[in-house]
């Protein structure tokens, strides 16, 4: 039978007003699924059809701590013996995200109709993989519960981690982007000065002063500048399309672990996450090969990728997981001994749990580190542009005498 996607306002049972969209046969069935929720319906009309119509700019998205935040209640809810259709309802009305708001009635809907959650939560991108996986694996162990806390702890890892190396990389940026900006403003603003002072004393400009020069002639010349600009724009959007594209991966992913200063940081990082998700996923009970195929969509890096690749065939073969990373650099030794460690113990999840805090706590104080040396080294650089700039501008001032002469 068809459905249609109504706009419903309805009050909840604490007296706040909601207004929620369903898709339901009819209005008669929209108002009975409202009462069913326990909601008293006030208004129901179609919804996305003439003013009634939402006027957005694009999607939206999720993010991590808002997965954090519902994984978290979800898990509360569940524990408390709440039926997850109600806990979705109520999770709707409390986020504070459209985008995850429309994603949990969809999802709603879903196990009304008879879908597991986890089925109804595969069905979108903004879930991680290993999100829906420990799900499932929760469902069919009869502990989803406790399942959605060990989500919300790997999902709350996850945005301190990310809060970690905005922090590290905030100063750098803002102090390139102030440095930018202060290279351009010289160029258009001051070099034209002294470029007209020294058209009128006539003789040979240093080097440096004429490469300023030709540098504020191209900023201030349309045809160089447009395009320019358009190149760099071009290139931007390019990146940001098609950088989770695997050629594009293929390239910068092995780059990042070699970047000055922040090359380690971004390997910490990456083991910490892979460590994570690991631990957290045979901790939940979901099959070693299942959990090596997610944690190496999800390890953020192709390297880290390639090395689960070679660790599948020799689960696949009976070989082990601590042998075949030992081929693989970017896995230090201890990784590799904790993992073997864990395989002869059984306790495979605990010492990954141990190498994930290792690394978090890695993180965090490299972090620390980076900032106390960044500090001073933009101050550094950003003196030695601008420094430059007004060296290469008075240098032939140190001439003028000769040429009046």
């Amino acid at each position: 039978m068809p459905t249609t996607e109504y706009l419903v306002k309805a009050r909840s049972r604490n007296g706040r007003l909601v207004e929620t969209k369903m898709s339901a046969a009819s209005e008669a069935e929209a108002l009975s699924r409202t009462r069913q929720l326990g909601m008293t319906p006030i208004a129901v009309e179609l919804a996305n059809t003439g003013l009634n119509r939402e006027i957005r700019f694009g999607k939206g998205r999720v993010k991590v701590k808002d997965l954090a935040i519902f994984s978290r209640q979800l898990s509360t809810m569940l524990g408390a013996g709440l039926p997850i259709l109600r806990c979705l309802s109520i999770l709707s009305e409390q986020t504070q995200s459209q985008r995850l708001k429309d994603l949990l009635l969809e999802m709603r809907d879903d196990v009304e109709r008879g879908s597991s959650l986890s089925e109804a939560m595969s069905k979108h991108d903004e879930f991680p993989p290993v999100m829906a996986s420990m799900v499932r694996a929760g469902e069919a162990g009869g502990f989803l519960d406790a399942t959605m806390g060990e989500v919300a702890d790997a999902l709350e890892a996850e945005v301190k981690l990310r809060g970690q190396i905005k922090g590290a990389l905030t100063y750098p940026i803002a102090v390139g982007i102030i440095a930018v900006l202060i290279v351009v403003g010289m160029l258009i603003f001051v070099v034209p000065v002294f470029q007209g002072l020294f058209d009128s004393l006539g003789g040979q400009l240093p080097l440096p002063t004429q490469i300023l020069v030709v540098m504020s002639d191209g900023l201030k010349d349309p045809k160089i500048f447009g395009p320019l600009i358009v190149i760099v724009v071009g290139g931007v959007l390019w990146y940001r399309k098609y950088k989770n594209s695997l050629k594009v991966r293929r390239v910068v992913d092995p780059v990042k672990f070699r970047i000055p200063i922040f090359g380690k940081l971004f390997q910490k990082v990456a083991l910490a996450r892979f460590s994570r998700n690991f631990s957290t996923l045979v901790h939940a009970g979901v099959p070693i090969l299942t959990a090596l195929d997610i944690v190496g969509d999800t390890s953020g890096n192709i390297v880290i990728s390639r090395a689960v690749a070679d660790v599948k065939e020799s689960v696949r073969s009976g070989t082990g997981i601590a042998k075949p990373l030992t081929e693989h650099p970017v896995f230090p030794d201890m990784i590799v001994q904790m993992i073997a460690v864990g395989e002869d113990t059984g306790a495979l999840d605990t010492m990954l749990g141990k190498v994930a805090d290792f690394y978090d706590q890695e993180v965090s104080a490299t972090t620390e580190q980076l900032m106390a040396l960044i500090e001073p080294l933009m101050i550094i650089v950003l003196g030695a542009v601008v420094g430059g700039m007004i060296i290469a501008l008075y240098l032939p001032i140190f001439s003028i005498y000769e040429l009046i002469g």
